[in-house]
Order: structure tokens, then C-alpha cells, then sequence
């Protein structure tokens, strides 16, 4: 099976109340756009955007990337998940990761335990729980005592999507789920995390989130552009990803200045070189080259999401033009 080449944005837009998304997603089909994708982090839930879209927008995929495994409750995920997929029949994709320590532990004050065997339970609850069967179920880390679906999703049952980064929840997403979503990476490094996903079936879609600024600034884009890779390279479960795709020479300083307390050390101590290959920057038709060696290196689905630094392109003009058509 080959995947049909798919053209996803991320949502909702910065700076765009979520009740003015409607005309942007109407001209996204016009545009050539295929697909929306939300995330979850300390912005809008996962949920919401997309089913606006779905309400608005009925040619265009919905997709979550990703919603935690820990601040849901097993039933109630299912319940989110069987409604979108109710909403939206046959074009809903939901996307589950483990999230980090800090969005589970320091904001939503839930334990980060045993993340990949969090997810494994969650995605094998989700399939039993969305066909409508009554789940009782003694899982690792946590137990289902009778739970039922009262309005099971329509067929096909949704796709769920892993967020993944090193081999284990790579392989995972491939084995149990229908595919990957990787993030904070080069196009160079999908050659390395691919492979872990596709060997389960060449039909595992890998969607990837791809940090795009469309300026001719690149000194700005950099120094802004520092502050997102030290916010998120810091985190635990990211510096462990980077030392695995062999950043250690490259990102070490700055780790150990982080560590330390100097953190306008540690922003310095970032090369150029790394914010070149992690943020997408230039103008349109370079950015546009960007992406497409993201998807010639492995990936079905490119999922650009806007970075609103200075000197960028408004979000609606960097849209129309890294446009597919």
C-alpha cells in the first residue's frame, strides 16, 4: 500500500481566536491543504480545534498530535475519541503520546511513571473500548472494571497515531499502532527514526511536526529560534532523543550551562548549525524545499507549525505561500 501524499498544517493559528478559524480553514482546501492537526500542550486542548474544523471544513482530515496518556482517564479518552470520530466518519486520526514530566507531572501533578508502558495499555484499551465491547481489564498500569462505550464511532474505527521519538516507542507505533509523529527533528534524522516504524508495514503513516519561520532574517530567526530549542531540548525525554540521534558533541555545552543555572549560556552555547537543521527558515520557496526533504527522507505527512517570531511572515500570508498549490 502507498500513502497518498498529504499536506497537513498545524492549528489553531497564533493569534487567531478559535471562534475566527472558519474562513482560514475554508480557503486551506482552496490552498491545497489536506489536513489539520492539533496538539495539546498549554495552549487549546486537542479537541476543540478540530472539531470546529470537522463542523466547518468537511473535506479536511483531522488529526490530534498528540494528546497525553496520563490527563485523561481511560473512559473518558475513549469518550473523546469515539466522539470526534463521530463527528468527523472515516477522517479522524488520533494521535497519543506519553508527553513529558513536565506536562504530566509539574502542571497536571499526575506521576510520569513507566511512560511507554502507559501508552502501550492505552492504545490496547482504546482498540478494545472503540469497537463498543465492555472492557475489564487488568493492565499494567492502570485497570478498566467494566467500561462500555455508549456511542461507539462509526467504521472505520479511527486510526491511533504514537507520539514517538527513540527506537522503543518508534517500534511501539509500529507494532501497535497505525503509525508515528515525530517531532523536534532534522530532515536528515527521519532516515534514523523511520525505519523503526515502517518495518511493522510500509502502510505505517509517519507524520511529522516541522517548526517553519518564513523570514529572510536568518540571524533573527536564530536567536529567537534559540529560545524554542532550549524550552524543549531541556526536558528529559528530548535531550534523551538528541543524544540518540547523536547531538552530544553538538548540544552537550549547552546542556551542562542549562543545568547550571546559566541559562543565557546556554542559549549561546547552541550552534547555528543545529537551529538550521531543527527550524525550517527563509523564504517561501526555500521552506518549501525544507519540508519537501522531510518527506523525500520518510515522511507521509508533513505538519508545518508556524513559529511567530519577529520578522516572520504573518501567519496567514506564510500560509498561502508555502501553499501546496
Amino acid at each position: 500500500m502507498t500513502l497518498p501524499t498529504r499536506h497537513g498544517i498545524t492549528i489553531p493559528f497564533d493569534g487567531v481566536p478559535l471562534h475566527e478559524h472558519r474562513e482560514w480553514f475554508e480557503e486551506l482546501v482552496d490552498l491545497g491543504y489536506t489536513d489539520v492537526w492539533s496538539s495539546e500542550a498549554d495552549g487549546a486542548d486537542a479537541f476543540t480545534p478540530l472539531a470546529l474544523a470537522a463542523a466547518w471544513q468537511p473535506s479536511l482530515r483531522l488529526g490530534c498530535a498528540v494528546v497525553p496518556a496520563y490527563t485523561r482517564g481511560p473512559a473518558l479518552l475513549a469518550q473523546s475519541v469515539a466522539s470526534m470520530a463521530s463527528a468527523a466518519p472515516g477522517r479522524f486520526a488520533f494521535g497519543l503520546g506519553s508527553s513529558s514530566n513536565v506536562i504530566v507531572e509539574r502542571w497536571n501533578d499526575i506521576a510520569f511513571d513507566k511512560p511507554y508502558q502507559r501508552v502501550r495499555d492505552t492504545i490496547r484499551f482504546l482498540r478494545a473500548a472503540l469497537t463498543g465491547e465492555k472492557v475489564k481489564e487488568e493492565y499494567e498500569t492502570f485497570s478498566v472494571r467494566g467500561f462500555k462505550l455508549g456511542i461507539p464511532p462509526p467504521e472505520p474505527v479511527p486510526p491511533i497515531l504514537v507520539g514517538a521519538l527513540r527506537s522503543g516507542m518508534l517500534r511501539l507505533a509500529g507494532r501497535e499502532g497505525d503509525g508515528a509523529i515525530i517531532n523536534w527533528l532534522s530532515a536528515d534524522d527521519v532516515a534514523t527514526v523511520v525505519p523503526h516504524v515502517k518495518e511493522f508495514g510500509e502502510d505505517k503513516e509517519v507524520v511529522a511536526r516541522i517548526f517553519v519561520a518564513v523570514s529572510d532574517d536568518a540571524e533573527g530567526v536564530r536567536g529567537a529560534g534559540r529560545f524554542a530549542i532550549a524550552a524543549y531540548l531541556n526536558v528529559p525525554v528530548y535531550q534523551a532523543f538528541h543524544e540518540w540521534l547523536g547531538r552530544s558533541d553538538a548540544l552537550g555545552e549547552m546542556w551542562a550551562k542549562w543545568a547550571g543555572g546559566d541559562r543565557g549560556g546556554a542559549l549561546e552555547a547552541i550552534p547555528d548549525a543545529v537551529v538550521d537543521d531543527l527550524i525550517v527558515h527563509g523564504p517561501p520557496e526555500a521552506c518549501r524545499e525544507h519540508i519537501q526533504r522531510y518527506v523525500d527522507n520518510g515522511v507521509d505527512t508533513p505538519m508545518p507549525i508556524l513559529l511567530p517570531l519577529p520578522g516572520c511572515l504573518p501567519t496567514r500570508e506564510a500560509i498561502r505561500a508555502l501553499a501546496p498549490t
